[in-house]
């Protein structure tokens, strides 16, 4: 049902817009170090999920204690109090942008404080990093990381089994980690510091989903899968002796080390011609799930295995008939509590439904979630309440044995709470749900399953848009379609319909006419253009030109009455009215990102591979603009700025090339590169400040040699970095938009972690960039601390602590000195400034220009410097010099 994600990850991911930044886990000896951040609030958009969530872990070492990982979206801890989910991975930062894809997870089964995730998205070069091990010992509030020498698949075929992370219940101090690509089975000794192939074990895997693909994604081998200990052969402090492997090899799939991992041999007498997706060994009985496919969407037979450890023996324990299967098994888990009893899941039934298989005698019967009376009639053992997550009936009204909300698709993390028998928690390919009274099962009564995601926003991010009227946020969303958020706070009640894109690529809206939209998506069959005349509250769908396979991009004329489409498949169309007939652009070459004027509405622009192209008669022709020195590639972003004719902003490009944020003020005969933009990815407008005689810029770039959300108030003359090292996300170069109608607001894509939002503390609407004078300055004694903290080839920062050393409070404050060597500011944060030559003023923001009699201030800033970077000798607040301190 929802099968698209990867390809929507992929063309994001691939766009060659990942060039470089400092980590956000480890910063390079030299580098530029991260820019402190504005005081900014940041929060998701609420969607609660939207994405696949292939592993749950619960602690078995302290009750309440559960953690979640996703393909592309981090990972997560449970909050009992709230039952909500806290993300985990926000402070990976643009270059490690692949340890937003989680391969596994462990929860430590001695010391509750400790988990580690094994991280890396892409085992191909659609990832040029390597993967890596982070280790957390306050429970994943911070990490750190061990770089691995190979690639890790959060988002791989696969990713479903497992998990492929484990520690010894014995001795934490050793970790196992199963690894895909060939590279076979890995060990630490150290708590996860360092790792060392096992070299003695035997088989690296040899399955691959197709081996005709040549990207190095479905023919990638799935290598070592799970590990899994027999805790009852070590005692406390001596490593556990035997330990199970399971391998993607479907004929030697699963073998044993009775030696803490020093030998190891393949279990005799295992079953053959299937994968072993799960492992989980309970009260002597090692349980198997296996399918035919390495999942998650494919899967066609399977079968369930117990193997007594004590004896050897296999029992086929599968609750159907091989031959009555079309899907495989997956999701494995045991009631701690009541270790004969066990559940199981059909991962792979996509249609009518997802299957859950329950036995409370180690295997030997079966009950499950649902059956049929007379076909197509259901009894199920279940209700499904999804009130907090209306979307997940998809608005659908399927015809039986089909039902809406659905159990789940893709159900490859199923567990039970080791503490707790009525609790279990499973992961779909949209969401969490859970139960909380699974004990009705057994009693012949109904259990509620629920969604237990709130918190969890894994959703891909392509294009955002704050109208001047209406909602303040629409999103295209891959795998979902998109929302209309009138709330940002409260999930909306569905997705865009009528009709559903599996993945919305672009949309936008009339600027004058703001109830106008469109957007344009993917779908197996169907239109891929629909329209709305109430501001994105309902749709209807368009008519595709010939040969139309995609999306593409999309601009509505400013008025609404016209639109240019530049589809996957075809190439630029142009239509008035609401797409019932399309007539083909002639001037732009296909595939050109399209964009409108936001003041005349006949006029729209395009870009492609270094050319920027305008039309003034409302799309039928374009004209290739003389404009040169653009990047040469197409990843790009452009957009026309609100209010003005010909007012646009581009930015992109490639580290190896042209790169940055350029300026046109002419309709794009002209650009001007802005020089103290280094990279740029998005860009984006928002609410003026007060007294600002320009819209406010956002942007995803790299400024004064880091990586961060910028905001300027004066026209890109200065930047504040408004995000900080805690909240970076990964990429963020799909969208960025401000809000019309809030000052300081921003809309963040992500790639995984849906959208994201700050809202500035400087409610004033005067804070970041530029300068100004007009407030009254303080009187009396100050004194000032500057400190260079850091120092690189060509730029410094510096922080600057003024204190208010006088007998009266300070309202508010300019502190003004000359630089000796001609450094020159090129970012600040908590502060004003503009700078003359050598001559710097810095001016307080809104919210810190309160200072008490005795009490500081601080605020930072990185500059350029050459030859020599003397520190200034002198400080003035107004006239009043300061005591350097």
């Amino acid at each position: 049902m929802r099968r698209t994600r990867i390809l929507t990850t992929v063309l994001a991911l691939a766009a060659g817009l990942l060039a470089g930044a400092p980590s956000a886990l480890a910063t390079a000896p030299g580098a530029a170090p991260a820019l402190a951040a504005e005081s900014y609030t940041w929060k998701n958009a609420r969607i609660d999920g939207g994405g696949f969530v292939p592993g749950i872990v619960f602690s078995r070492k302290e009750k309440n204690l559960a953690y979640a990982r996703t393909d592309i979206g981090g990972a997560y801890r449970w909050q009992e109090s709230s039952k909500t989910w806290t993300p985990l991975l926000d402070s990976v930062g643009w270059t490690d942008w692949g340890h937003t894809g989680v391969a596994s997870l462990a929860a430590d089964p001695v010391d509750a404080n400790k988990v580690y995730a094994a991280v890396g998205t892409y085992t191909n070069s659609w990832d040029p990093g390597n993967g890596a091990v982070l280790r957390s010992g306050d429970r994943g509030a911070t990490w750190q990381k061990t770089d691995l020498p190979f690639k890790l698949g959060g988002n791989m075929p696969g990713r479903g089994m497992g998990e492929r992370l484990a520690v010894d219940p014995n001795r934490n101090s050793v970790l196992y980690l199963a690894a895909p690509s060939g590279k076979g089975l890995w060990r630490s000794t150290d708590s996860g510091v360092t790792w060392a192939q096992v070299t003695a074990f035997p088989n690296p895997g040899n399955y691959v989903q197709d081996s005709t693909d040549t990207s190095g994604y479905a023919n990638d081998n799935q290598g070592v899968v799970w590990v899994t200990f027999d805790e009852s052969t070590g005692t406390s402090g001596n490593a556990t002796r035997t330990i199970y492997v399971g391998v993607a090899d479907k004929d030697n799939a699963v073998y044993r080390s009775t030696d803490a991992g020093a030998t190891w041999s393949r279990l005799t007498g295992q079953p053959t011609g299937y994968l072993p997706h799960k492992g989980v060994l309970a009260n002597g009985n090692l349980y198997l799930a296996y399918s035919d496919k390495g999942g998650p969407y494919d899967g066609g037979k399977g079968q369930l295995w117990r193997y007594a450890t004590a004896t050897g023996t296999w029992t086929n324990i599968s609750p159907v008939a091989e031959a009555d299967t079309y899907y495989g098994f997956s999701g494995l888990t045991v009631d701690r509590q009541k270790p004969g009893t066990v559940m199981a899941t059909a991962y792979s039934s996509w249609w009518p439904d997802t299957q859950f298989f329950r036995s409370t005698d180690s295997g030997a019967t079966w009950t499950k979630a649902w059956d049929y009376t007379s076909y197509p009639n259901r009894a199920n053992r279940f209700t499904m309440e999804v009130s907090s997550s209306p979307w997940l009936t998809w608005g659908a009204n399927p015809s039986p044995p089909e039902q809406t909300p659905k159990l789940g698709w893709m159900t490859e993390a199923l567990e039970i709470d080791p503490f707790n028998s009525a609790r279990m928690m499973y992961g779909t390919g949209a969401t969490i749900y859970g139960t909380e009274n699974l004990g009705n099962w057994d009693s012949g009564g109904q259990f509620t399953v629920k969604p237990m995601v709130q918190g969890l926003e894994e959703t891909a991010v392509n294009d955002l848009a704050s109208p001047p009227a209406g909602a303040p946020l629409l999103s295209a969303l891959g795998d979902v379609g998109g929302f209309r958020h009138t709330s940002l706070t409260a999930v909306p009640p569905m997705m865009f319909t009528q009709p559903n894109f599996t993945t919305t690529t672009s949309l936008d809206f009339a600027e004058t006419n703001p109830n106008t939209f469109v957007r344009v998506g993917n779908l197996d069959s169907g239109p891929h253009v629909a329209f709305s005349t109430d501001n994105g509250a309902n749709w209807f769908a368009g008519t595709d030109p010939s040969g139309v396979s995609g999306g593409g991009t999309v601009a509505a004329g400013s008025d609404g009455s016209r639109f240019v489409w530049s589809p996957a498949g075809t190439g630029v169309q142009y239509t008035t009215g609401f797409g019932t007939s399309w007539q083909a652009s002639s001037g732009i070459p296909a595939g050109a990102i399209v964009e409108s004027d936001r003041v005349d509405a006949r006029t729209f622009y395009g870009f492609k591979s270094g050319k920027f192209y305008v039309s003034s008669d409302g799309g039928a022709t374009f004209t290739a603009s003389a404009a040169t020195g653009l990047p040469s590639g197409d990843s790009v972003r452009f957009k026309a700025l609100p209010g003005v004719k010909g007012d646009i902003w581009l930015a992109g490009g490639a580290s190896d090339s042209a790169y940055g944020l350029w300026h046109s003020t002419d309709s794009g005969a002209t650009f001007t590169k802005l020089s103290n933009v280094e990279q740029a990815d998005t860009v984006g407008f928002g609410k003026a400040a007060t007294g600002a005689s320009y819209q406010t810029l956002f942007t995803s770039a790299k400024i004064g040699g880091v990586r961060g959300i910028f905001r300027s108030t004066d026209k890109g003359v200065s930047w504040v970095r408004v995000n900080d090292d805690a909240h970076q996300w990964g990429w963020t170069g799909a969208a960025i938009t401000g809000d019309p109608r809030v000052y300081g607001r921003v809309y963040v894509s992500t790639n995984g972690r849906g959208v994201i939002y700050g809202d500035t503390s400087d409610t004033s609407g005067g804070g970041g960039g530029g300068g100004g004078g007009g407030d009254p300055t303080p009187t009396g004694a100050c004194s000032v601390t500057y400190t260079i903290t850091n120092q690189w080839s060509g730029g410094f920062q510096a922080d600057v602590k003024l204190t208010n050393t006088g007998s009266s409070a300070w309202t508010s404050w300019t502190l003004g000195w000359s630089f000796p060597n001609s450094q020159v500011v090129s970012a600040i944060w908590n502060a004003e400034y503009t700078q003359s030559g050598a001559a710097v003023s810095a001016k307080n923001v809104g919210w810190n220009g309160g200072v008490a009699a005795g009490a500081a201030v601080s605020f930072g800033f990185t500059a350029s410097w050459s030859g020599t970077n003397g520190k200034p000798a002198a400080f003035k607040v107004g006239d009043q010099s300061c005591t350097v301190v």
